[in-house]
């Protein structure tokens, strides 16, 4: 009888310290998943700071949305083109 006890107080401990170690594994796992989860998270709302700010270097601060507005916007482009292409036609020696 006192083998039977010890068999099943050692199989319970060993039961235990599984559990136990499971439970650890378990968390560290889910504590390296929540940090690359955040991580990306991070780099996203990174990356989307840094494409306002080249816009706002670029001067595109109001972006066009409806198609009225992109309409004035391509003619707006298309006179800067024109007139830097007149600058440059100045700037050509007459031959």
């Amino acid at each position: 009888m006192a083998d039977s006890r010890e068999g099943s107080s050692s199989g319970g401990s060993l039961v235990l310290l599984a559990g136990a170690a499971g439970a650890v594994l378990g968390a560290a796992g889910l504590a390296v998943w929540l940090l690359r989860r955040a991580e990306r998270h991070r780099l996203g709302l990174r990356q989307l700071r840094m494409l306002r700010v080249s816009r706002l270097v670029d001067g595109q601060v109001d972006v066009p949305v409806g198609s009225e507005q992109l309409h004035d916007r391509v003619q707006q482009l298309n006179r800067a083109i024109d007139e830097v292409r007149r600058q440059l036609e100045q700037l050509q020696p007459q031959g």
